[in-house]
């Protein structure tokens, strides 16, 4: 059957499958429309409040028994309504190449921005619609190029295809789990490709196209098939309802009804012409920070009266510096590294700017300016390591030809030494892991074990029993998919001199399989026919939008297993890391197919299918890059591709693959005391949950650790001026709009968001390939380049990035021994 046609099973008079109804279990369903919902097999509900749960909403028969979902997800479903269209499979590829090509570009600059589902969301409506209104209506080899009116069901179609080309760093969503996740060392949907840049940059290594489409392909597809093993649990069960997919859901049913609730009693011009207006307008004025006058991008005012007060450059300075100058006139910087500030909870934000506050502001300049681990002898803020001379660390003097780790000229040379922001970055990811293990156990282990038993004994609520009428996907096309990328990876790793074994590749996919159970001690015995230790992880991301990074965990388990070996490191992480997180972008990208009544093996093939074509796109940039881009990812390359995420990436390869964490943070060595942030992340979350129930003051509620601790993950290379402006425009927006002018800010508020993100996108994509890349960069050499305007900063200590003290007599500090 075409690819393009929709799988339909025969149906009954009442438009469900005959046969799908026999095998139901009547007296659970019995329990939907009896209002007897104080026990769901064996769980006391009444002992325990589910958040998301609805009592009322059990007894709607013909609805979902959640009030979020009622209010996103319609009812109702046309079974004949085009889905899979010849329309929808061409702008879905469009997007597969357009996004992922856009975002890997971007990924190399700072500052960056990315395209993400809401822009390709909003774009993809008047296309379409233009597309079902001007095109005759014809058919070639039996496909017609011009279906008919565009439906709802190819909208969602194409909004996943464009997203998993995007990858946004974060969820649209009140959950403070969505907010951890965008705080994560790396750019989490690029980190298959990081590795090739990496070995390019660090270790002067230019592996053929073959091994890097394979390892990417490994990588995203065997994440793929855990999505579809998990999905009869995380996305049939009504109770998880994945609250990310619901905003995509709403904006969906918004575009093609045209009244929701921030429409209604809200007079005004369109939301589309509302996007039109700000995208235009930021789109002409991103000419000013990004080229006229690009000291408004790095505003750093105080730097530029005391250019030469390191001092002061280190306190005002945006570059290496703390940024307590507060301000940026460029939506690039604001939202380079954490998004956008326009779709986070209040509370949320408010727990970043405590941690910019206490960390960086007070705690920062304590330990930097009584040079503990050496600090002072280097930046302040710097993701780069160094060695005992304060300069950037020559991994190349530690390491034989095949880059494997040389002791004895590791010996000769330097231990590697990190920035102050760079150690209390590592420390305060340390404390993240612990903190959202006990926050979890202290608030959510109970919903937690109720979701996950009542996830299993669901019964089919509206939503499951229309998308009962469409053919289901066999476990076996997942099984094929898996079994086949599993070969791809041990291909790639087994012919490529990576040094890493096969027994690691398939540790790495166990960890990513297991390594929440060992945090979350659930009761999962009945769960045996799956990767049972991924669906924890989906079970809490989709209830209470908590997900756990594996980043660090990956690491240190690698950096004591395999020592030494950079590049087995990066493989590993990305393995049991990033296939996980795949895993749960996929599942969610399934609810959101579940919801929009997708029939579920064009979903399937489209997910496929987009991730092929974003994966060797992504390749195809990046190689073009390295090879058009003159003196790509150095520190100050003159267009701003100076690979932040790429230095942080090689970084990690060089603490946790090179020298290993044995040589950095065990017992007696430099930075042991940072393995202590394990305890103080337990141990903060039990403070903090004791007071609130002994004397239950409000503000507790809001306190929360977990993103306290991980919200400084892209610090550096992000230095506070991409985290303060973010927080007082999601204060301004978020909170005083919201409060004072709701009805504009459900009407506008996203929509802003996703001008201002594609006016700037576009206007630095046209600024760079017209002004700034022809010519080899001479255009406006002697002019608007060299004006005060665009070079007062690169005259600072700030942007040399001058540390507060040199080794003695031009010569080297540190231990004596390491």
């Amino acid at each position: 059957m075409s690819l393009l046609e929709d799988e339909r099973r025969p149906l009954n008079s009442e438009g469900c499958d005959p046969e799908h109804l026999r095998n139901v279990d009547v007296d659970s369903i019995s329990l939907i429309g009896s209002g007897d919902f104080g026990q769901v097999r064996g769980v006391d509900l009444d002992n325990y409040d589910d958040p998301n749960f609805d009592p009322t909403g059990s007894i709607l028969q013909d609805d979902s028994p959640y009030a979020e979902v009622r209010s996103a997800v319609a009812n109702t479903d046309d079974p004949m309504m085009p889905s899979s269209t010849f329309r929808a499979w061409v702008v879905g590829i469009i997007w597969a190449v357009l996004i992922p090509g856009v975002n890997q570009f971007f990924f190399f600059r700072y500052p960056n921005i990315r395209l993400t589902w809401f822009f390709s969301l909003l774009l993809t409506y008047p296309i379409c619609k233009a597309w079902a209104r001007y095109l005759p209506r014809v058919s070639v080899f039996g496909i017609s190029l011009n279906p008919g009116p565009f439906t709802i069901k190819e909208h969602a179609i194409i909004t996943i295809m464009a997203d998993i080309c995007s990858a946004p760093a974060y969820a649209v969503g009140a959950e403070f789990g969505n907010i951890l996740q965008c705080y994560l060392p790396c750019f989490l949907y690029h980190l298959q490709a990081e590795i090739i840049a990496v070995q390019r940059v660090f270790y002067n290594q230019h592996p053929n196209f073959v091994y890097q489409w394979l390892l990417v392909m490994s990588t995203q597809l065997i994440g793929f098939s855990i999505a579809g093993i998990c999905k009869r649990i995380l996305v049939a069960s009504p109770s998880m309802i994945w609250p990310e997919t619901l905003s995509a859901a709403a904006l969906l049913n918004t575009l093609h009804v045209q009244e929701t609730t921030g429409t209604q009693g809200r007079h005004g011009i369109s939301r589309e012409r509302f996007f039109t207006y700000i995208f235009i307008g930021y789109f002409f004025y991103n000419f000013l920070p990004s080229y006229l006058f690009t000291a408004l991008s790095t505003f750093s005012w105080v730097c530029w009266i005391a250019p030469n007060n390191v001092k002061v450059n280190q306190i005002f300075g945006v570059t290496h510096g703390l940024g307590m100058g507060l301000i940026t006139f460029d939506w690039g910087v604001i939202t380079a590294f954490i998004g956008t500030p326009l779709t986070v909870p209040w509370w949320a934000a408010a727990n970043v700017g405590i941690t910019v506050m206490f960390f960086y502001w007070f705690l920062l300049p304590i330990l930097y300016y009584s040079n503990v681990w050496y600090s002072a002898y280097l930046p302040l803020v710097s993701s780069q390591p160094f060695d005992n001379t304060g300069s950037i660390y020559n991994v190349s003097r530690a390491i034989n030809a095949d880059s494997s780790f040389n002791l004895q000229a590791y010996q000769s040379y330097s231990p590697v030494f990190l920035s102050m922001s760079f150690a209390m970055s590592y420390g305060l990811l340390f404390a993240s892991i612990t903190a959202v293990v006990m926050h979890t156990l202290l608030y959510h282990s109970k919903q937690i074990l109720t979701q996950s038993r009542r996830s299993l004994s669901d019964q089919p609520d509206i939503h499951a029993r229309l998308m009962s009428v469409y053919k289901e996907v066999p476990d076996w096309w997942y099984l094929l998919i898996f079994l086949t990328t599993f070969a791809f990876g041990v291909f790639a790793i087994e012919t490529w001199d990576t040094e890493f074994p096969v027994w690691a590749f398939v540790l790495a996919l166990v960890i990513c399989a297991a390594s929440l159970v060992i945090m979350f001690p659930l009761q999962l015995t009945s769960l045996r026919q799956a990767l049972v230790y991924t669906i924890p992880i989906g079970v809490i991301e989709a209830v209470a939008g908590i997900q756990v990074g594996l980043s660090v965990i990956t690491e240190v388990i690698i950096g004591y297993a395999l020592p030494g070996r950079p590049i087995a490191m990066m493989i590993f992480k990305t393995s049991g890391y990033i296939t996980m997180y795949q895993a749960l972008i996929f599942t969610g990208h399934l609810k959101l197919g579940h919801y929009m009544k997708i029939p579920h093996r064009p979903t399937f093939f489209c997910q496929i299918v987009a991730s092929v074509v974003a994966g060797t796109v992504q390749l195809g940039v990046q190689a073009w890059m390295f090879s058009h881009i003159e003196d790509i990812c150095s520190p100050h390359q003159k267009d701003n591709f100076t690979c932040p995420s790429i230095t942080v990436f090689g970084t990690a390869s060089i603490i946790w693959g090179v020298i290993g964490p044995r040589r950095l943070f065990s017992h007696g060595q430099l930075y042991y005391n940072l393995v202590f942030s394990f305890l103080v992340g337990a141990i903060f979350p039990l403070i903090q949950w004791t007071l609130h129930k002994k004397f239950r003051m409000t503000f507790l509620k809001y306190l929360n650790f977990p993103v306290i601790f991980a919200s400084i993950g892209f610090m550096p290379p992000a230095t506070p001026i991409n985290y303060v402006p973010w927080v007082l425009i999601c204060f301004l927006f978020n909170y005083v709009i919201r409060r004072h002018h709701i009805l504009w800010w459900l009407k506008y508020n996203y929509v802003l968001s996703a001008g201002l993100d594609t006016g700037y996108a576009v206007g630095t994509i046209v600024i760079f390939f017209v002004l700034q890349y022809p010519k080899n960069g001479t255009i406006g050499l002697n002019s608007i380049q060299n004006w005060w305007g665009n070079t007062v900063y690169t005259k600072t200590a700030d942007y040399a990035g001058l540390p507060a003290k040199t080794a003695p007599g031009g010569g080297t500090f540190g231990p004596s021994s390491w």
